[in-house]
């Protein structure tokens, strides 16, 4: 398997299966709407992105964590920072980790996420832990390729619950 080195972002939320990443590469503006809605906080229970209050649709791109295009709040990411401050590629080679960052960040199903994959990382390292990730996104039901935090397929209407 090829991995493609923008993606693997410090947080372990693998950007290969990110809802801003396919809506932005299939261009895919409805999604794009709703993704914005969510970020803002227009799901309920969803939690919403410090400063998203003027987020658009123009602003979900990204192309990967650590690439030249990484999305907006990306750029700006505690995770991101402390880890390159301290010279690791992510938190999976951190002791202090869960830490601060990982304790208050502010999506909720991420928080969940990074607490589950840090450790599958740290534990089976990187190749494996992309080629689980992106094996983990699909429909059991119809086999549809979804994204992190999908709680429904777009195709057959199956509830989910990946993450």
């Amino acid at each position: 398997m090829k991995i493609n080195p923008d993606f693997l972002s410090p947080c372990g939320l693998y950007c290969g299966v990110c809802a801003i990443y396919i809506a932005y590469r299939d261009n895919n503006l409805k999604f794009k709407e709703r993704l914005v809605d969510l970020y803002k906080g227009g799901v309920p229970g969803k939690g919403t992105l410090p400063g998203s209050e003027n987020l658009s649709v123009e602003d979900i791109k990204c192309r990967g964590c650590l690439s030249d295009e990484p999305f907006v709040y990306c750029l700006r990411c505690e995770i991101r920072d402390c880890t390159k401050k301290k010279g690791y590629t992510g938190c999976h080679e951190c002791d202090e980790f869960p830490c601060q960052y990982i304790e208050n960040f502010p999506m909720p199903v991420g928080k969940k996420v990074i607490l589950r994959a840090v450790p599958y990382r740290r534990k089976f390292g990187t190749e494996k832990w992309v080629e689980d990730e992106e094996a983990r996104y699909f429909c059991p039901e119809c086999g549809n390729k979804v994204f992190r935090g999908v709680v429904k397929c777009n195709k057959c209407g199956t509830k989910l619950d990946l993450d």
